[in-house]
């Protein structure tokens, strides 16, 4: 295989893992069927981040994905033969031991394939520094902990582009911008500049796209019903052109999913903030006037993303252990279900508090009781209050293992001591595990020394300084609200956003965002008008401790609404049971609006 630039005029590149322990199948999927150029891995998150730092810490051998080394072992044949290059974050915390270890899988294969490893993003060492400088969470405003669990920058493409261009087959990197792994191959295969903000942008949208396997190929889409073949699910494609304006998203011929518009809309708002200022490494990208245009059966073209000066600024995100977490649950069956599962966890929570105490061990730090099957994430809104079948969750935090080992032992007593129809653990007994809270923080580029190898040799890679240090907030949007035609129609019914729009939420630590795309342009006139800021709030006030901000993409008709202190500190934070509000966009189109009957009529004959 070989390193240098083909200088193709469409690539096709296919995203085979969405997080770390994604089904296998999509590799072998892509690679025997997608017809690749490059096949990548994103394997990160931040509280991955955290878990594979303490693996390390176990072992010097550990602290990346395995799972991206077996799954090589057994695709590398084919992958050399097809001449398919690799890009994966899948190094973790340890890149150079991921490919250390990949290096002797091959070697016993007798497949000759030249790895580069990727790194400079471990900010460990500089902790002290950051400390004296007074670095803050950038949204907290709280001061670095004593005690930190990992510590990374987010690094952009620069570096994969400049290890493939050194004749890399395969590139091994730690934390990376998930779409940089998408947007390295582009630049170096189609030469772009690192100034071209716009081509930039529109390779950054097809990485954001297939980042997350195939949640943009039907897999969490709105309409589920209309999704064939979920046990053989296709992995997404993007070809890019050359020239950067557009790209297609598709999957392999054969696989179940399906791309249309809307499930490629619902992948574009997933996990975004400001759609006019998405800010990474090498790029800030505006996604507000994006088309989308459906090409034949599971193709979407994608054209519009905008670019603008990369920031100076990298944001990190670096973890830290505080104390102790435990969730336990129970099945409890029969008359008044509801109310009676409310009491026994009240109840048990009560008797280990009072066993606390008498051993002087303090109290409970936070604790959270709900009740599914009830529905106790809807709050005010719930409707499930007659169930006859629940399953009781209880969760709690304290400075202290013990405590929560107590809590333990005492959740299945309450079986013969409380209330009948209780039918003991439905998940097996708990055990305390650490909470791990996520710091993040933004740090100057020129602070990072990155660092590219091929073959275990320095290339002596230096990044090109191209960032500006007045990171704007191009759109400072307010909450526009504009009168509709459609609200001439004398007519109004009440109906769920469900019947006007799609949706799809997401996480970044504490913070959750909703993006709410219509099904019509006269739909979007009204959610325009209708779903304001101020709504979305009230209807979230029960679980949103800070603000609601929205933003508007008329590109493809959405609205991107971004929530606060949303998800009880999210991640392994938070003692929710939906810590990572994956169920926001669910609940948020449960909500009644008034919407013109001429609407609602006009969507009811367009959908299948």
């Amino acid at each position: 295989m070989t390193g240098l630039p083909r200088r193709r005029q469409t690539l096709r590149i296919g995203c085979a893992s969405g997080f770390w322990g994604d089904s296998e199948a999509g590799a072998i999927q892509l690679v025997t069927s997608g017809e690749l150029h490059y096949l990548v891995f994103d394997f990160l998150a931040e509280i991955t981040m955290s878990l594979l730092a303490r693996a390390k810490t176990k072992s010097s051998e550990a602290g990346y994905a395995p799972d991206f080394v077996r799954i090589m072992m057994g695709l590398a044949p084919e992958i050399q033969r097809q001449g398919i290059r690799v890009v994966a974050n899948a190094g973790g915390v340890n890149p150079n031991a991921c490919a250390a270890a990949l290096r002797h899988g091959l070697n016993e294969l007798g497949i000759s394939l030249r790895i580069a490893v990727v790194d400079g993003d471990d900010l460990t060492n500089q902790l002290e520094a950051l400390r004296a400088e007074g670095l803050r969470e950038m949204f907290s405003g709280e001061s670095l902990p004593e005690k930190m669990l990992s510590a990374n920058a987010y690094l952009g493409a620069q570096p994969i582009a400049a290890a493939l261009r050194a004749g890399a087959d395969i590139v091994i990197t730690g934390r990376v911008v998930d779409s940089a792994v998408t947007l390295g191959p582009l630049v170096h295969e189609f030469g772009w500049s690192w100034r071209d903000w716009d081509k930039l942008a529109c390779g950054s949208l097809a990485g954001h796209i297939i980042e997350c396997g195939t949640q943009c190929t039907g897999g969490l889409f709105t309409d589920w019903e209309q999704v064939p073949g979920w046990d053989n699910m296709g992995f997404p494609i993007v070809e890019c052109d050359a020239d950067g304006q557009q790209f297609v998203v598709t999957k392999p011929a054969g696989t179940g999913g399906l791309i249309t518009p809307a499930t490629v809309a619902e992948q574009i708002v997933y996990e975004i903030g400001d759609p006019a200022c998405y800010a990474l490494p090498d790029v800030r990208a505006d996604f507000r006037h994006v088309t989308l245009r459906q090409d034949g059966v599971d193709r979407v073209i994608v054209s519009g993303a905008r670019g603008r000066v990369a920031p100076e600024l990298y944001k990190a995100s670096l973890t830290y252990s505080e104390g102790w977490r435990l969730m336990g649950t129970l099945m409890i069956g029969g008359h008044q279900a509801v109310p009676k599962a409310w009491r026994v966890g009240e109840n048990i929570l009560k008797r280990v508090q009072r066993f606390c105490h008498q051993r002087e061990w303090g109290d409970f730090s936070q604790t959270s009781l709900e009740v599914l099957g009830a529905e106790s994430t809807y709050g005010p809104h719930a409707r499930g209050q007659n169930s006859r079948e629940v399953i009781l969750k209880i969760a709690a935090k304290h400075s202290r293992k013990e405590a929560l080992e107590l809590l333990a032992k005492e959740i299945a007593p309450s079986a013969t001591s409380m209330a009948q129809g209780i039918t003991g653990f439905a998940a097996g007994r708990p055990s305390p595990s650490p909470v791990v809270r996520l710091f993040s923080c933004l740090i100057n580029s020129e602070r990072l020394t990155q660092r590219v190898c091929v073959d275990e040799q320095d290339i002596g890679f230096v990044p090109e300084r191209v960032g500006a240090s007045d990171v704007d907030d191009a759109s400072k949007q307010a909450d526009t609200i504009t009168t509709p035609a459609a609200s001439l129609d004398a007519q109004l019914v009440k109906a769920r956003l469900l019947q006007l729009a799609y949706a799809r939420s997401g996480d970044k630590g504490d913070t959750a965002n909703i993006g709410l795309i219509a099904r019509s342009k006269a739909a979007y006139e009204v959610l325009r008008h209708q779903v304001t800021k101020d709504k979305v709030y009230d209807y979230f006030s029960h679980l949103v401790n800070g603000q609601v901000f929205r933003y508007e993409l008329p590109g493809f008709q959405a609205l991107n609404f971004v929530m606060t202190q949303a998800l009880g500190g999210g991640g392994v934070t938070s003692l929710r049971y939906d810590p990572q509000g994956k169920a926001f966009a669910q609940m948020l189109l449960d909500m009644e609006i008034d919407v013109p009957v001429n609407v609602l009529e006009e969507i009811s004959c367009d959908q299948p």
